[in-house]
């Protein structure tokens, strides 16, 4: 199957992938209903980081805070790259 250019020179198939990227954006957190036979979820509270803490990342390994986008992200060195941790800090703890 040969499938031709459309006149802003994308092919078919790729229109058709941007628009099946678009529709497959995750769901929204389902809310806990109070007649559910099952627990709710366990929600931690979101840690707060302060510049020179020591922390801990699941892929990134040791590192220290060198900045701080409150609520947003946290900046941290560790040794080989700074990365840019997104909230919430679920990988991440404080040492």
């Amino acid at each position: 199957m040969c499938v031709e250019p459309d006149t802003d020179g994308l092919s078919e198939w790729a229109a058709r992938w941007r628009i099946l990227e678009a529709m497959t954006k995750p769901a929204a957190q389902k809310r806990h209903l109070p007649t559910s036979p099952f627990k709710a979820r366990v929600t931690s509270a979101p840690q707060h980081f302060a510049v020179g803490d020591q922390v801990s990342h699941d892929t990134y390994g040791l590192g220290r805070v060198v900045g701080i986008e409150d609520g947003i992200a946290v900046l941290v060195d560790f040794g080989s790259s700074q990365e840019r941790i997104l909230s919430p800090y679920t990988k991440m703890t404080k040492l």
